[in-house]
């Protein structure tokens, strides 16, 4: 039954793929319907699918309300701490495929990995806090930069490990016997030909990096400092919910990683139609 739904001439698929896209995209479109709401229709009993009255003013008091200092602190800790997970990762991935190592590291790094994305953020708050605390990194955006490799290095590994492992080494040795340096094959031959799986993985970790709270929320107490996972907190209080202001910032959060991930795929697939022919 299942492969009779999913296959492409079946009279189910359609139908099976429209089920999906509205799964996917009717929480995008209601929180864009929502914040184009007045705050009284916003707290009506029952809900309504499109706005009464269309209003920019959720939007107005988002942005008069200063979130510029908030994405450019989001900005600047997940581009660094992007930037740091694929170098850190990429020469990891490297040397884990092209030298040889015991058998013994290769399982330890396998084990670091696979603890590294099942065990839940809140376990290793407390021991990190008590690091960072003792090395005065606290309420710092470079200790959040740091504080983000636990997740997103492993993450980096594991999938260069496997770009890195499908690269020619024919070229490598090519080169090798042209002079080459171990450095120079690294940086002229070997980065230019993983720069798609740079560029899946950049996505990810952007993602992870953007959408981080607990971390954020343990490790700064400044208001200069607030990203914007923390900002948006903000408007959810005690006593009330802003639902307006609330999803227009979540929109506007959400801009830069879809700008991002547009272009990137553009790259990808301009490169990958350039390895095709």
């Amino acid at each position: 039954m299942a492969s009779f739904v999913t296959s492409k001439k079946s009279p189910l698929f359609p139908l099976a793929m429209a089920i999906v896209l509205f799964i996917a995209l009717f929480p995008i479109y209601w929180i864009l319907a929502t914040s184009f709401k007045t705050p009284v229709e916003n707290i009506l009993p029952a809900p309504t699918l499109f706005p009464q009255r269309f209003t920019l003013e959720n939007y107005a008091k988002v942005i008069l309300g200063g979130p510029l200092r908030s994405l450019a602190n989001s900005i600047l800790v997940t581009g660094a701490s992007t930037l740091v997970s694929l170098a850190l990762g990429f020469l990891a991935a490297y040397a884990l495929v092209r030298f040889k190592f015991p058998a013994k590291i290769n399982v330890v790094f396998l084990v670091w990995i696979i603890l590294a994305k099942m065990l839940p953020p809140v376990v290793l708050a407390v021991p990190l806090y008590d690091m960072f605390a003792a090395l005065k990194m606290l309420n710092k955006l470079g200790g959040l930069i740091l504080v983000f490799q636990v997740y997103t290095l492993p993450y980096c590994i594991w999938m260069l490990y496997g770009f890195v492992r499908s690269l020619p080494l024919e070229f490598e040795e090519a080169a090798e016997i042209d002079g080459a340096s171990r450095l120079q094959i690294l940086r002229l031959v070997a980065l230019p030909l993983v720069r798609t799986g740079l560029a899946a993985t950049a996505i990810f970790c952007i993602i992870v990096a953007w959408d981080e709270f607990l971390f954020t929320m343990l490790f700064i107490r400044s208001p200069d400092l607030l990203t914007l996972p923390l900002l948006i907190s903000n408007y959810i209080g005690e006593f009330e919910t802003l639902w307006g202001q609330l999803m227009a910032i979540g929109m506007l959060a959400t801009l830069p990683i879809i700008i991002f991930a547009r272009v990137v795929y553009r790259q990808m697939t301009s490169a990958y139609s350039l390895g095709l022919k």
